[in-house]
């Protein structure tokens, strides 16, 4: 079995892919290699033989130059070694769960903030009406950006997006355009804080290049849009995934409406049988002999998150279960590319998933929506939901 990984119909979660993991921990495909099964996704993804990989995704698609080319070579994602460590370091205090706890009655007043706008209606557009707003706020939020211009900073971010897709040939100048656009707009923020200097994240990241010569000027600007688009995307497209999921076991939605504490599990449990990022890339950085595989240096592996994830090697019972326990999932990587947002995403999607179920607790899908391709990052472009007004508390 081998499969085209940009190929749009290819469904990563699909029985084909099962079936070629009964058969073997992975397959082949015209990009490299897939890792099918959970206990060898773990390990690749921390096996010192490998880095993260992306660097080299324009170049996959026939993209060898221009904007878009070159920011995708300096991104956190991208980047390898002494440079990676000392922005990961720089960046991570504003990223500690003792940082993003203390915003959690913050994003708990967003989303209810957010609910209250349809919750008379008896229907939302989900991803229009709450998930973007919700992540696009909160990243304004992080960064000291003020919160009434999240529409701009969202739609910079959705086409940045595309970056993602496995479309990404046709996409550049879309995504070009985003970049100059958000570039330009956090130059100005740069500047004011050079000015006017804040307790928010760009001011400290500005201390940093400015005094301490720890961060280029360029590093910082690279830094900030990545961070603006990252967050914001995946956060927007996971929500979407979560409704689609818990929806789709309604005894699980009344669950966490009842109980709250839920929350966090139910972040969990949906990134391990529904993750937005459906594939984590490595590249070999020597000649390696994984388990029998043969892998040359420069050679590509895709650890298949949802697969991992459902693997009944690793989960008996991988049936979806909010209640339960198991091992971490692997949506947010592992190792030293460990997702750097990932105490984010974590808090502000176990604050909203039970306030959702409690305030819409026989909720269920308008129809059917319009996705994304299950292959790449994926997520909802429309998710029309329906329910009785005035059933949950506010």
């Amino acid at each position: 079995m081998k499969f085209d990984l940009t190929d749009p119909a290819l469904d990563v979660t699909s029985p084909v892919v099962h079936a070629a993991r009964d058969d073997s921990w992975y397959a082949e495909t015209n990009l490299g290699w897939v890792v099918l099964r959970y206990t060898e996704a773990g390990l690749i993804l921390k096996d010192r033989r490998f880095q993260q990989g992306n660097a080299k995704w324009p170049a996959q698609n026939g993209i060898h130059s221009g904007l878009f080319s070159d920011w995708w070579k300096e991104v956190l994602l991208s980047i390898e070694g002494e440079d990676h460590s000392r922005i990961r370091r720089l960046l991570m205090p504003a990223f500690r769960n003792k940082t993003i706890a203390a915003m959690r009655p913050r994003f708990q007043a967003l989303a209810n903030e957010l609910i209250d706008g349809f919750a008379a209606r008896g229907e939302v557009e989900f991803v229009s009406e709450f998930a973007e707003p919700y992540s696009s706020r909160i990243i304004c939020i992080l960064l000291g950006l003020p919160e009434d211009e999240w529409p701009q900073v969202a739609h910079w971010a959705d086409d940045l997006g595309a970056s993602f897709s496995i479309d990404v040939a046709n996409q550049v100048p879309k995504i070009e355009a985003a970049l100059n656009g958000l570039h330009g707009y956090l130059d100005e923020v740069v500047a004011d804080r050079q000015a006017n200097p804040r307790d928010d994240l760009v001011s400290t990241l500005l201390q940093a290049q400015e005094t301490e010569g720890r961060l280029s000027r360029h590093e910082l600007g690279v830094a900030l849009v990545f961070l603006a688009f990252a967050g914001m995307e995946t956060t927007r497209n996971q929500l979407g995934l979560a409704l689609q999921t818990l929806l789709q076991h309604p005894a699980q939605w009344r669950l966490l409406g009842e109980q709250p504490d839920l929350g966090g599990q139910a972040v969990e449990e949906v990134m391990r049988v529904n993750p937005t990022v459906t594939w984590v890339t490595r590249e070999a950085i020597e000649d390696v002999d994984f388990q029998g595989l043969q892998i040359p240096k420069g050679g590509i592996v895709q650890v298949l998150s949802h697969s991992a994830g459902t693997d009944p090697s690793a989960m008996p019972d991988p049936s979806f279960d909010i209640s339960e326990l198991r091992p971490p999932h692997l949506g947010f990587g592992a190792g030293v590319h460990h997702c750097l947002g990932h105490f984010v995403a974590r808090t502000d999607m176990a604050v909203a998933l039970p306030l959702l179920a409690r305030r819409m607790p026989d909720a269920v899908p308008d129809g059917p929506g319009e996705w994304m391709p299950v292959s790449g990052n994926t997520g909802p472009l429309k998710f029309p939901i329906r329910f009785t007004p005035g059933v949950g508390a506010s």
